[in-house]
């Protein structure tokens, strides 16, 4: 890895084209006969490479770099964009086999097992202190045994987008609304509950009709108030936490509990009982229905991140807003979750590594990301360059800077802990599409996720 190849060369791959860079010998740590790799190379420069998973921040990453080589010439950094899909099954390939980037994005389910498999440099002991301020809640993620393993690179809470006509109409106050399980059986919902009748108000049919008005037609829904899904981070999550509810305890699942089974009732409920949310039979193939729905103005209310910000804000053609997440019995607790860039251990230029996740510790490092409104970037100094770039959109960003104060709720995180998701999906899919009654589906996932876990 220490030879120069094309700084920069931002690459897209599919599964396909996965296989062919191998043939190609285009991997990380492979070389490339370019006249601009020959002039690195005849410079003694060392090139470290860096891998990330979103097509949009890597032009921010390119410009980053170039200014942490304007002011290192002796170390290029060179960029590769592996799709998302692809990401999770390359990475642990490429570690195994030596072929990993010296520097890659990771999230809180995925550092676990390359921390302990000692994969991965120790951030506590290449870095130490000597770092500006982080965000508290998105470094906490990934911190493992007593060390910090991931430079904090960005983070996104939860809020809630609105179609500013359609509440309007309905006479919905966005920034008012709570959400209440049923205290005794025969209520729909708790006596301090405000949710269920925006979302009604808010639900029509082809007709113009409401859900409990005579003749209203679900399978002519034309608007919806909300978008209850199979959500981990927008929308499950944060009603658990929000209803005194366990995600996790340790590494294990522990939301098979009399609140879990409240949050996620209430939930199923708005899908197949009230008919306010979208059918499961949609969310649960394409999660982005709601998305779509909102940007088609057939969604009222949209719970989400700020990951939808700029999709959204170039979309969108019609007035929508931002207002706080909604409401639970314990107050409004958003997931906070969080990308790192961890360092490869193995990687033949550690100390050219360690100089770049220096960088991309520090403001300088992150203020692309913020200046190109790409997220917001875990350097706390770098923060009001993200809500700057939103401003001067006409859109202000401080109900997820207010979502990401204490108390919180955190992403899944442990070695296995992406086993285990991948074991529980499947069930509570099921359980939102009415198929099974949610107290057995909380038990069921919860035993299957944590099987999952061990193995």
């Amino acid at each position: 890895m220490g030879t120069a190849r094309r700084r920069r060369r931002v690459q897209g791959t599919t599964a396909a084209a996965a296989a062919a860079l191998a043939l190609a010998a285009c991997s990380p740590g492979a070389t490339n006969s370019s006249a601009e790799d020959d002039d690195a190379l005849a410079s003694g420069a060392t090139t470290v490479t860096f891998r990330l998973w979103d097509e949009v921040a890597a032009p921010a990453y390119a410009e980053s770099f170039d200014a942490f080589t304007a002011q290192n010439p002796d170390i290029q950094v060179e960029i590769e964009t592996v799709p998302w899909a692809d990401y999770w099954e390359r990475l642990p390939l490429d570690i195994s086999s030596g072929e990993m980037a010296d520097i890659f994005w990771t999230n809180t389910s995925n550092f676990g097992r390359y921390a302990d498999s000692g994969d991965l440099i120790n951030i506590s002991d290449a870095i130490g202190d000597d770092h500006d301020k982080w965000v508290e809640s998105v470094t906490d993620l990934y911190e493992r045994n007593g060390s910090l393993w991931g430079v904090p690179q960005l983070w996104d809470s939860i809020a809630l987008y609105y179609n500013t006509q359609l509440v309007e109409d309905a006479g919905v106050d966005p920034t008012e609304l709570t959400w209440q399980p049923p205290a005794d059986e025969g209520q729909a919902v708790g006596p301090n509950d405000t949710l269920l009748a925006a979302s009604r108000a808010l639900t029509t049919d082809t007709e113009g009709r409401h859900p409990g008005d005579e003749g209203f037609d679900r399978g002519s829904t034309a608007v919806y108030g909300f978008n209850a899904q199979a959500d981990l981070q927008a929308i499950y999550r944060d009603f658990l936490a929000q209803n005194g509810a366990q995600f996790q305890e340790g590494d294990e699942f522990a939301f098979a509990t009399p609140e879990g089974e409240e949050a996620f009732q209430y939930l199923v409920d708005l899908i197949n009982t009230h008919h306010v949310a979208p059918s499961a039979a949609d969310t649960n193939t394409n999660p982005n229905v709601t998305r779509d729905l909102f940007l088609q103005g057939r969604l009222g209310l949209f719970q989400s991140g700020p990951y939808n910000l700029r999709r959204i804000a170039d979309s969108a053609e019609f007035e929508w807003g931002l207002a706080p997440l909604v409401e639970g019995p314990e107050g409004r607790i958003s997931v906070v979750h969080g990308v790192a860039a961890v360092g490869n251990a193995n990687s033949d230029n550690v100390e050219a590594t360690t100089e770049v996740l220096r960088w991309l510790g520090s403001a300088d490092g992150q203020s692309a990301l913020a200046s190109q409104g790409v997220a917001f970037p875990a350097a706390v100094a770098a923060q009001e360059t993200f809500v700057d770039y939103w401003a001067e959109r006409g859109v202000d960003v401080q109900v997820f800077i207010d979502a990401a104060q204490e108390p919180t709720a955190p992403a899944p995180v442990g070695p296995d802990v992406n086993a285990g998701l991948n074991a529980v999906a499947p069930i509570l899919q099921d359980m939102f599409l009415g198929d099974i009654p949610v107290a057995r589906a909380l038990q069921q996932a919860q035993e299957a996720g944590n099987e999952a876990m061990e193995d």
